[in-house]
């Protein structure tokens, strides 16, 4: 798979560094911006929702929005990260699955992560 794919997306990935201490309350300062952009994704709908358990829950009005997203290869992702995909703001479910090297062409394969928008 030729990577990133000439006609794929942006996605940004929102990423907040280590805390750098702790205010006068004894709160983590939050870090600095790590987000970074990757070019070329492939980004494609969920095929199925994940059914909610529970009755009561059912019943509610949750909407999950999601996407699978194949990544360069080599991309460094931590469940922690979210992603802004097509303008909405997802976290990351999940690892990160890198696909690794094929046997049968040596080439690297994509790095493959869920992006979900639960509201409601």
């Amino acid at each position: 798979m030729p990577f990133p794919f000439p006609f794929g997306e942006t996605v940004r990935i929102l990423r907040t560094g280590a805390s750098p201490g702790r205010d006068a309350r004894g709160q983590p300062l939050p870090g600095p911006d790590e987000s970074f952009d990757l070019h070329g994704c492939v980004v494609t709908p969920r095929s199925e929702t994940p059914q909610v358990g529970g009755a009561e829950q059912q019943g509610r009005d949750t909407v999950i929005v999601g996407w699978t997203v194949y990544a360069p290869p080599g991309t460094v992702l931590r469940t922690t990260d979210k992603a802004r995909i097509r303008g909405v703001v997802c976290d990351i479910t999940g690892e990160p699955g890198d696909w690794g090297r094929s046997p049968f062409t040596g080439t690297r394969g994509p790095v493959q992560f869920a992006a979900d928008r639960v509201t409601g």
